[in-house]
């Protein structure tokens, strides 16, 4: 496809297609977008954490900072495909959610409780798991890879 003078691929075609998607999709992916950029955020602050501080434990460190930098690139990925409309992404952003209530959940309880963190992690994955059983998300993301 040319447009202007310039070539789309297939992927970005295919993305500009889907326009007409429904409101909760857009909705699904906005929010996943948007639990990616603060893991991105988490990504850089551990970055300079590692730098600036000594940690406790150097190899616990050095494993929290690459295991939140593959759960935000992770998550960007199954953001993208939610817009094109893959099945298996409802899957995993079902599991990602499940994950981050385990996290807010934490965060209600113990010495170091933070309410308000555990909140701002909540909400959003109930949110984002009520929308991705509505039968528009079910019917949008459907389509199956092949």
């Amino acid at each position: 496809m040319q447009i202007n003078g310039f070539v789309w691929d297939d992927a970005v075609s295919e993305v500009v297609k889907r326009v007409d998607r429904h409101p909760f999709v857009t909705t699904v992916a906005v929010l996943l977008f948007a639990e990616c950029a603060l893991l991105t955020a988490a990504t850089v602050y551990l970055i300079v954490e590692l730098i600036v501080a000594t940690p406790l434990s150097f190899a616990s460190a050095i494993a929290l900072l690459i295991l939140t930098a593959i759960a935000a690139v992770w998550l960007g990925f199954i953001a993208v495909n939610v817009l094109r409309g893959r099945a298996w992404t409802r899957g995993a952003a079902i599991v990602w959610q499940v994950l981050q209530g385990a996290v807010a959940i934490g965060c209600f309880q113990g010495v170091l409780a933070q309410p308000e963190i555990g909140w701002w992690l909540l909400i959003p994955a109930l949110v984002v798991m009520v929308l991705l059983f509505t039968p528009p998300v079910v019917a949008a993301i459907s389509r199956r890879d092949g």
